[in-house]
């Protein structure tokens, strides 16, 4: 089952994971290549052109010719992406609007098998 989540029209900043995420956990090392994760193309595709997307990963900047061009080759949109995160817990610390808008929301997905939610715009 996929979580719903209702969210506001204003522009978002859309923050994953490569490893395990968008991408088979390093399969980079293992596989010698990445390979994408299903639906992850899909659903970054819907993404409205307006949100801003940010990519992390652990891996190292030396890594990066090769991510990066996985992703192009793959049309996997970002605005950003940036390495040599540390493996540990990513922490969002975000205000609440006056309007009640919770201004930050975190998914876990399980590991190579994202099962990402269906978002509903407020009006």
């Amino acid at each position: 089952m996929t979580d719903t989540f209702m969210l506001s029209t204003l522009p978002k900043t859309w923050i994953f994971d490569v490893d395990g995420t968008l991408v088979k956990h390093n399969g980079y090392k293992t596989d010698g290549a990445d390979t994408l994760l299903s639906g992850v193309k899909e659903y970054i595709d819907a993404i409205p052109a307006d949100d801003f997307i940010l990519l992390l990963t652990s891996r190292k900047e030396t890594y990066r010719e090769e991510t990066v061009r996985f992703l192009e080759d793959h049309q996997i949109r970002f605005d950003q992406i940036l390495f040599d995160m540390p493996m540990g817990e990513r922490i969002i610390v975000n205000d609440k609007k006056p309007s009640g808008i919770n201004m930050a929301v975190a998914v876990n997905t399980v590991r190579d098998m994202p099962v990402f939610p269906t978002i509903k715009r407020e009006l």
